[in-house]
């Protein structure tokens, strides 16, 4: 979480040497390797507007924020949507909302970090033939191969002011 408190905007890249882009149609979140793209930028936002929140929402370029679908990636496969969304109503039970992240720094001194969603489950770079190619969803990585695929490396690209 420490990555995040001083950040004000960040990419994220995957294990795949690819950054998390917000795509154009303000829905759709893919990877690419051009992180100097503006849809490589996220502003970070604190759940309950304070620094000390252990919850971050990302927003893109477009306004909209990075959220984890109920909603699967293929029929009959693991993994779920990941997308842009508004942010939803404030709900009176507490429930944590879609487009809320808990940071797990990966604790082997780099910058890296899982992001785990409401759902429990972790933001994953895909790789693959289409259409996992360059694809997000979130999911708990089963099989050792796929076990770094839920990595993300922050860089910061601004710094919150004090």
């Amino acid at each position: 979480m420490e990555l995040f408190k001083s950040a004000k905007t960040v990419r994220l890249r995957s294990h795949h040497d690819k950054y998390l882009l917000a795509g154009e149609d303000e829905e759709y979140v893919c990877q690419d390797r051009n992180g100097s793209s503006r849809s490589a930028r996220w502003s970070v936002e604190f759940a309950d507007g304070k620094s000390s929140s252990s919850v971050v929402r990302l927003k893109s370029c477009y306004g909209r924020y990075l959220a984890a679908s109920d909603e699967t990636f293929l029929l009959g496969m693991v993994g779920r949507k990941v997308l842009q969304s508004g942010l939803p109503p404030v709900s009176g039970g507490g429930e944590p909302s879609v487009v809320e992240w808990e940071p797990e720094p990966v604790r082997d001194g780099t910058s890296r970090v899982r992001l785990k969603s409401r759902h429990g489950y972790f933001l994953r770079a895909n790789a693959g033939l289409p259409p996992w190619r360059n694809s997000v969803t979130h999911d708990i990585p089963r099989r050792a191969k796929s076990q770094d695929w839920v990595l993300w490396h922050v860089e910061i690209l601004e710094v919150r002011a004090a």
